[in-house]
């Protein structure tokens, strides 16, 4: 069955083929669901209620621009949904710059590192990190989905980019410390 097709019988709410849309699309909107949210239970949780809203919402699918891309903009709204109104979200009064300087260096750190980084950031630092660095949304958007200010999304993306540099480093000068020591160039710490 052709993704056309799917989506067809999805409109006409045919169980079946919407078992087969979850199974084809579930692993990539989880991954969405995981990085809005603060934990995998409510990640879980948040991928029930996108696939819900998707099976409801389908019929206003018009087949223009990308399925996969529908798809996640239902899911990051649904998921931005339950947290719209909650106090982590609100702004936060420090006045801090949309950009950090960052000294550059040959610093390595696994993908797997950075994402579980990016996982323990406070969650309004973490759902605008996301929405503007990973998911490309302008500081205007992010307000509109929030229910911030424009000057409450650069900061609170300044904020999560000074603790995100703030990990790495700590993670970098361990990694350095322990190459000392398992080379014997440091021998007590």
């Amino acid at each position: 069955m052709s993704l056309e097709e799917l989506i067809q019988q999805c409109k006409k709410n045919d169980r079946r083929a919407q078992a087969v849309l979850y199974s084809k699309f579930s692993a990539i909107l989880f991954g969405v669901c995981l990085k809005y949210s603060p934990n995998k239970t409510e990640a879980e949780d948040s991928l029930h209620d996108s696939f819900m809203t998707i099976y409801e919402k389908i019929g206003q699918y018009k087949s223009q621009g990308s399925f996969e891309g529908w798809l996640k903009r239902i899911t990051i709204n649904t998921v931005l949904q339950k947290y719209r109104k909650k106090e982590y979200l609100n702004a936060i009064t420090e006045n801090t710059e949309d950009t950090i300087e960052v000294e550059e260096e040959n610093t390595e750190i696994s993908l797997q590192t950075l994402l579980s980084y990016i996982q323990e950031l406070p969650t309004k630092y973490r759902t605008t990190f996301n929405l503007y660095v990973l998911d490309g949304y302008s500081h205007k958007e992010i307000s509109e989905l929030l229910g911030t200010t424009v000057g409450t999304s650069k900061s609170n993306l300044a904020r999560a980019r000074i603790i995100l540099k703030e990990k790495i480093e700590t993670k970098t000068s361990q990694s350095i410390i322990v190459g000392l020591i398992v080379f014997g160039i440091m021998e007590n710490i």
